[in-house]
């Protein structure tokens, strides 16, 4: 069973920079694909950015590539999300996910999430 923590979230301005944090309860959580997913509201959840063991394949939705960086510190089972140039669009609950499998579709473990708000 792998918990997940989110944290990093916050009331910015347009245009600022958030770094969101996920810590996983696991040792072997650097063996874990990784995701950032959002939900804002009234909205479905969308997948924001992933990244696989040893970052080895990363992937961003198109409207935050070039923007953001989903990085891991796998020495500290950290999975880090650098937004930059933020949007009001951007507003959102952010969810950490993991799974075992390379790459999956689906994650089996989320996170609370942590509340993101862009506005001026």
């Amino acid at each position: 069973q792998v918990q997940l923590v989110e944290s990093g979230g916050g009331l910015a301005q347009p245009g600022g920079s958030l770094r969101l944090s996920c810590v996983g309860s696991v040792r072997t959580f650097s063996r874990y694909s990784v995701a950032w997913f959002r939900q804002a509201p009234g909205k479905e959840r969308q997948l924001v950015s992933s990244v696989t063991i040893a970052g080895r394949k990363t992937v961003y939705t198109p409207s935050v590539k070039g923007r953001s960086t989903i990085s891991r510190d796998d020495d500290k089972n950290m999975v880090y999300l650098q937004m930059n140039n933020l949007k009001p669009e951007d507003t959102a609950i952010y969810f950490c996910a993991a799974d075992e499998r390379y790459s999956p579709r689906e994650f089996y473990y989320w996170g609370q999430g942590t509340q993101v708000t862009v506005s001026s």
